[in-house]
């Protein structure tokens, strides 16, 4: 049998186990079913009148009981340390496009990973990325991104004297007080950013895809792997019940 056979069977192995044990508990409750009796009747005198005799047949006995148990659990117990014996021998190598991630996983491990693996996917997918109307460089003294340098012009309002008309022989010229802006200096501007590029979070989606199908590829192979086969229960009961 192959592990992943076992793991097919191996609930309504179960389910049968826990309704034959649900069945004889409830029989361990009719206490009337393991009582019987043999009652007769012998008059003292000869000619004396003899009542029929009484009986009260036994329905159960404990043993029987004992035996349904037995053959209820048997079963499951051998599959389960079938199962958890197979479990410690079967592994496999997680491998993504012919590089060996990790060797030798028992195959418990691997269902555990498997999960595992899909809150990294979540994790992943959630990272800040850059956003694309920026040209952005990555600093290796800073450890961040950062944009090219943008300038932009500082101005500042001054007020100023200007001739709106011109004196005449009747009239005094006329100055009028304006405002305009100068250039005051200059401002030059560099963005950071701790976030990552998309298409470096988009690479690392990729790898926990790969390396998600190559656990279930693991899993599988592990799982179809040959068990040996257990036999532990007759062991326990044998203890358990004998006389």
């Amino acid at each position: 049998m192959k592990l992943n056979q076992l793991l097919a069977v191996l609930q309504s192995v179960k389910a049968n186990a826990n309704k034959g044990k649900t069945e004889v508990s409830q029989l361990c409750h009719k206490s009337a079913l393991f009582q019987g009796l043999s009652r007769t009747y012998q008059p003292r005198e000869e000619d004396g009148f003899v009542y029929p005799p009484e009986s009260q047949k036994l329905t159960l006995k404990a043993d029987d009981l004992i035996e349904k148990f037995v053959q209820s659990c048997a079963e499951f117990l051998d599959l389960a340390a079938t199962q958890d014996y197979a479990n410690t021998e079967a592994r496999a190598s997680v491998s993504v496009e012919g590089q060996t991630i990790v060797s030798d996983v028992p195959v418990s491990y691997l269902l555990f990973l498997e999960k595992q693996l899909q809150d990294v996917k979540t994790f992943i997918a959630s990272l800040p990325v850059l956003s694309i109307d920026k040209d952005w460089q990555h600093d290796p003294n800073r450890g961040c991104y950062v944009t090219n340098p943008k300038e932009t012009v500082k101005t500042k309002k001054i007020t100023d004297f200007v001739v709106a008309y011109e004196a005449t022989e009747h009239h005094p010229a006329q100055i009028k007080e304006v405002s305009k802006d100068v250039v005051e200096g200059t401002w030059s501007l560099i963005e950071f950013s701790g976030a990552l590029p998309q298409d470096r979070v988009n690479l690392m989606l990729r790898r926990v895809d790969m390396l998600q199908k190559a656990v279930i590829q693991a899993r599988e192979e592990a799982n179809g792997r040959e068990v040996q086969q257990r036999q532990v229960a007759n062991a326990i009961f044998s203890y358990l019940f004998a006389d």
